[in-house]
């Protein structure tokens, strides 16, 4: 029997159980990988989430991470702007800081049950019931931080699931020419690559594409050489990097439509709650921005007992939605205007000579500091 059972080991399930395990609850970690490994991310994180994390102890500082002030849009043909970034952010690979908060959760007590996934959840009785290949647990909360899509969603018969996406994302490691200070976007027909620097001197290149452009041309290479390469300055970038992975870190079926913070008992957060357009580049914020608005209501319920599993369910909804939902929607939106040739460069054009509307694009998906 556990209190509180979280299945998914990424940045949300991380810090919910360090925050959950630092009140006294007993608390258990299902990842189906081992620690360290790599994610499809693009490793950019809002300064919005500094306060929160140096509060807990949990601000990478020893990674040395970049500080990132400046951004740069660019076009399907390559016309760019150049502009800064109000909050500002950081660079830390996944690889490094989730494997960072997965020592700092088990020396809270957290417990891991690695190299398994989680198959099935059922709740009955005020209870819950998680198996995975291998075992079977019992626990009164669970926190599912699953990340994107997962075979739960399957099981659970979750409303996006029943809707094939169209977009693949690909994630490199680089050695590259590319400022300690800039986070850029570039486009190309169908998708977009960002670009910015994480620890060690390393630089991520992560992109988002269209499914049509891997089916047109058969293999990665191929297509990054046929599309990414319309834009002038992403085949600068490709063809002066030294790639540090054998092959690149590879996701398919990456939804952004509207997913329940709640379902079935399962109290979601991260991308298993929502997943906002990686453009926007807040996904890592909002991940750890819901699991401390989730582990402050899950300690009321266990600890505090003043709140009931009804009102504990229904306030994180309504707070999740307070926070998140009107950013997803202005994310799947900014979206759409990008990867089109004519779109794209409308847009880099009236953000070149419109200033406050692009300052008004960069805050509308971004939060406060917490």
């Amino acid at each position: 029997m556990k209190r509180v059972i979280v299945i998914g080991g990424g940045l949300a399930g991380l810090i919910a159980s360090i925050q959950i395990a630092k009140a006294g609850v007993d608390c258990v970690v299902i990842e189906k990988r081992q620690y360290p490994f790599h994610r499809v991310c693009g490793e950019y994180i809002s300064n919005e989430v500094v306060p929160f994390l140096k509060q807990l102890g949990l601000f990478p500082g020893h990674f040395d991470p970049p500080e990132i002030r400046n951004f740069l849009l660019s076009s399907i043909k390559g016309q760019s702007k150049m502009m800064c970034l109000d909050l500002g952010g950081f660079g830390i690979s996944r690889y490094a800081f989730d494997n960072f908060l997965y020592e700092q959760a088990k020396a809270q007590g957290v417990e891991f049950i690695l190299n398994q996934e989680v198959e099935k959840v059922e709740y009955a009785k005020e209870k819950f019931r998680v198996k995975t290949h291998s075992e079977e647990l019992e626990s009164d909360i669970v926190i599912g931080a699953f990340g994107k899509r997962s075979k739960i969603d399957h099981s659970l018969k979750r409303k996006f699931v029943r809707k094939r996406s169209p977009y693949v994302g690909v994630k490199y490691h680089a050695r590259t020419n590319h400022p300690n200070d800039l986070i850029a976007l570039h486009n190309f027909p169908g998708g977009y690559c960002g670009i910015s620097n994480v620890e060690e001197g390393k630089t991520t290149i992560c992109y988002l594409t269209n499914r049509e452009n891997l089916k047109r041309f058969k293999n990665i290479p191929e297509m990054e050489k046929k599309v990414l390469y319309t834009n002038p300055l992403l085949e600068t970038v490709f063809t002066n990097s030294q790639f540090l992975f054998d092959r690149p870190e590879v996701i398919n079926e990456i939804s952004f439509e509207d997913k329940d913070p709640v379902d079935n008992h399962i109290l979601m957060v991260g991308d298993s709650a929502g997943m906002i357009a990686p453009l926007c580049g807040n996904g890592m914020a909002m991940a750890i921005r819901s699991a401390k608005i989730l582990s402050e209501l899950v300690i009321q319920f266990l600890c505090d007992k003043t709140i009931t599993r009804q009102v504990l369910e229904n306030s994180y909804a309504t707070i999740w939605n307070d926070n998140f939902r009107r950013r997803l929607w202005r994310g799947r939106q900014i979206q759409k205007l990008f990867g089109n040739a004519f779109t794209s460069n409308l847009t880099v054009n009236l953000v070149m000579r419109i200033k406050p509307l692009a300052q008004s694009i960069i805050r509308s998906t971004h939060g406060d500091q917490f």
